[in-house]
């Protein structure tokens, strides 16, 4: 997508069409759509010959780019896990990658990518022996913070609901919490890229009582924001430039409403210690 975006760019100050660009490599003006919107394999020598039809001479800029195509028809990480996971969360893991900044609000649960191990299978499994399937899940969410702890920025606000809620049941899921709160302790502690905010009871209605979001950004790419909302049964991408800024919107109207990171550390700490005391 990030390819395809430069390559419209490039098509676009030149005054030419997708009809003409489809011509010169031999394909038609959709294919030259497809591969502009991301959605298709890139060849090398199609992406030169569009790049010199598009005035792009620079030897160093041209070796860029076939090096970026040979790289986007590379297999991601995720695909190891195959059928594990849903193809639609797939894609949103891509673009995951590719982001230099997340963004999200959670109400449920703790988001995946700072669960612990045992809070994830937890949840993945729903207390039950895991079988394959849950196994391979578990182990791509794992897989997942692996990637994003790196110093990619994160900003979190959890609703207090999502942390207080008891996983793993009466006995087994006390220490569960008291793991994932020891976790979440340390990461405001001690990870400089990751700020994370806890929106209280006492707030009352706020303004994402809709439900969980993320945005994402990408700093390094002229590319718009977009926001990822997941259902029941998919997930939905949206770049559509209202729709995100009414969510970016939310999301800064949250951070007001929610304790400050220090307040944050605060209150998972007295949740440890009524855990501890209970």
């Amino acid at each position: 997508m990030l390819l395809g975006e430069q390559l419209r760019r490039y098509r676009q100050l030149r005054g030419i069409s997708r009809e003409e660009a489809g011509e010169r490599i031999r394909a038609s003006a959709s294919k030259i759509s497809r591969m502009e919107l991301g959605r298709v394999g890139f060849k090398p020598r199609d992406i030169e010959d569009l790049l010199k039809m598009y005035g792009v001479t620079d030897r160093k800029l041209l070796r860029e780019f076939k090096e970026l195509a040979l790289e986007s028809n590379k297999p991601g990480w995720w695909k190891e896990y195959g059928d594990a996971l849903h193809k639609w969360f797939t894609r949103y893991v891509g673009f995951e990658e590719a982001a230099d900044q997340i963004r999200v609000y959670e109400s449920q649960f703790v988001p995946g990518l700072l669960q612990t191990e045992d809070y994830a299978r937890e949840v993945i499994s729903g207390g039950v022996d895991t079988d394959t399937l849950s196994e391979q899940r578990i182990q791509a969410r794992l897989k997942r913070q692996e990637h994003l702890n790196s110093g990619k920025k994160m900003w979190i606000i959890l609703d207090e609901a999502a942390v207080r809620r008891p996983i793993g049941g009466r006995e087994r899921g006390k220490e569960i919490m008291r793991g994932q709160l020891r976790h979440l302790i340390d990461i405001c502690e001690n990870r400089d890229n990751i700020t994370l905010q806890i929106i209280p009871f006492e707030v009352g209605a706020h303004a994402a009582e809709a439900g969980s979001f993320t945005l994402l950004r990408f700093s390094d790419f002229e590319l718009s924001d977009v926001l990822y909302l997941e259902h029941l049964t998919d997930g939905d991408i949206v770049d559509k430039r209202s729709t995100v800024e009414a969510y970016t919107k939310a999301m800064t109207k949250l951070s007001v409403s929610a304790a400050t990171p220090d307040e944050t550390v605060s209150m998972l700490k007295d949740m440890l210690k009524d855990l501890d005391e209970a």
